[in-house]
């Protein structure tokens, strides 16, 4: 059955997880959604400080390879996966989501930090 309405956020659960051992995360809708909301609000700003990192590397790299930094991408992208994979018992498929978000992720960290480059100076050498 499908409908064309949103669900209610304070209702009760229409359907169940046949695992026996699923252990329900809130009450309502609505609970889980204050919950993730205040993930994204901590998730934002985890983003933003990893984004200040980003920005600072910027002083230490000499040419645009090394701002896109294709092994460094490679050891994220890996090493992200296999925290999630951690993980993959309770949501499966969690490291392809992860792996996924932080391709996009990075690909948007570089376009940002190659603006920054572009705005600095090399140091002159004595």
């Amino acid at each position: 059955m499908s409908t064309s309405t949103e669900p209610d956020p304070a209702g009760a659960p229409v359907r169940r997880f046949t695992d026996p051992d699923y252990v329900p995360q809130a009450q309502t809708l609505g609970d889980l959604r204050v919950r993730i909301d205040a993930l994204d609000a901590q998730i934002v700003a985890l983003l933003a400080e990893r984004a200040l990192c980003v920005r600072d590397a910027t002083r230490f790299k000499q040419d645009a390879f090394q701002v896109s930094a294709p092994a460094r991408q490679a050891q994220v992208f890996a090493k992200v996966r296999a925290l999630a994979q951690a993980h993959e018992e309770k949501f499966p498929g969690l490291a392809d989501v992860i792996e996924s978000t932080y391709r996009t992720l990075v690909a948007g960290f570089i376009a940002g930090e190659d603006r920054f480059f572009h705005a600095t100076e090399r140091i002159p050498t004595r």
